[in-house]
C-alpha cells in the first residue's frame, strides 16, 4: 500500500493493484472484530472512507479520501468499541510481587507464591500439581507468551512448556518449565529417582534450563534432597552460551504426569549479588 499526503488540497490518496477477489476483501466495512456499543452502525463518511478502494478491470483504482472528512466521521462514532478477544489465560501482573503476595513464613523478607489454577493453563487442566516458592518482593511476575505456556495443547502437551517465570533486572531470573513424563520415560507416574539418575534428567532437560542447548561439561554439581515424600535432583550449571543466563540454578522432580523443573538464572553480573538469593529460591521449591 502507498500512502501519499498532497497538503494543496489536504488529501489522502492510497492506491494498491490488486486482483478483484483482493478488491473485493477490502471493500469490507467494518472487521466483525468490532462492534459499536449503542449499536448505532457507522456514519455514512466512514463507510466512504473504508470503502473508498473500489474495483476496475484487474485492478484497483486511485480514490482520493478527504482528510477532513475521515475526521468528522470518526467524531461521531461512540468512543466504546467492544472487541472481542480470548480471555487472558494467565493472571500475571507484571508488577512488584510484594504488592499482592503475603510474607514468606520462614523469612519475612521474602514473599510466598503459591501456584493456583488461575495462573497456568496445565494447573486448570489438572496436569500439573501445585507447586510454591519464596522471592523476594521486589520482582515481577511476566506474561508468559500463549504458545510457551502449552495452553493450546492441555490436557495432552507432547513438548514441553513454560509455567510462570519472574524476573528482577538486578538479581536474575526464575521459571517453571513442566514436562510430559512419557517424555522420559514410559512408565506411569514414575518418581524422578525412577527415571534415571540427576546426569541423566538433566541431559533431557538441559536444554529448557539454558534456552538453547546443553553440553555436559556445563554441570558444576548436582545433588539429591528428599522433602517428605518427594524426591528433588538440584543442579549448578556454568553455562556461557545459554540464553538464560551464564549461571543457573535448577531443581527437578517428577509427581503424576509430569517433571517440573524449577530455573533460577543469572548473568554475571546479577551472579555476584544474588546468589545467595536465587538459592534461597530455589532451595524453597516444592510440589
Amino acid at each position: 500500500m502507498k500512502i501519499r499526503t498532497d497538503k494543496s488540497r489536504e488529501v489522502l490518496e492510497v492506491s494498491r493493484f490488486c486482483s478483484p477477489e483482493m478488491a473485493a476483501s477490502l471493500t469490507t466495512p467494518l472487521s466483525p472484530k468490532f462492534s459499536v456499543s449503542n449499536g448505532r452502525k457507522p456514519s455514512n463518511k466512514i463507510q466512504r472512507a473504508l470503502t473508498a478502494f473500489h474495483q476496475k478491470g484487474n485492478e484497483c483504482t486511485r480514490t482520493p479520501i478527504l482528510r477532513r472528512e475521515i475526521l468528522k466521521g470518526l467524531a461521531v462514532i461512540p468512543a466504546t468499541l467492544i472487541i472481542n478477544k480470548e480471555p487472558p489465560y494467565s493472571e500475571a501482573r507484571e508488577v512488584e510481587v510484594g504488592s499482592y503476595l503475603p510474607p514468606s513464613p520462614t523469612d519475612p523478607s521474602f514473599v510466598f507464591f503459591k501456584a493456583s489454577p488461575k495462573d497456568t493453563p496445565a494447573l486448570r487442566a489438572g496436569n500439573v500439581q501445585p507447586y510454591q516458592f519464596v522471592l523476594p518482593p521486589s520482582w515481577k511476575q511476566m506474561r508468559v507468551a500463549n504458545i510457551l505456556s502449552g495452553n493450546y495443547c492441555q490436557p495432552k502437551c507432547a513438548e514441553p512448556w513454560v509455567e510462570v517465570k519472574f524476573e528482577d533486572e538486578k538479581q536474575g531470573k526464575v521459571q517453571v518449565v513442566a514436562s510430559p513424563l512419557i517424555r522420559l520415560t514410559n512408565k506411569p507416574n514414575a518418581s524422578i529417582e525412577e527415571i534415571g539418575s540427576p546426569e541423566k534428567v538433566i541431559a533431557s532437560l538441559g536444554p529448557f534450563v539454558t534456552g538453547n542447548s546443553y553440553d555436559p561439561d556445563e554441570l558444576i554439581e548436582t545433588s539429591v534432597e528428599k522433602v517428605g515424600d518427594q524426591m528433588y535432583y538440584n543442579y549448578l550449571l556454568e553455562t556461557p552460551f545459554a540464553l538464560t543466563g551464564t549461571h543457573n540454578l535448577a531443581k527437578a522432580t517428577a509427581k503424576g504426569s509430569t517433571v517440573v523443573l524449577f530455573v533460577a538464572s543469572a548473568n554475571d553480573k546479577q551472579w555476584a549479588g544474588a546468589q545467595k538469593v536465587l538459592k534461597t529460591m530455589l532451595d524453597s521449591f516444592q510440589v
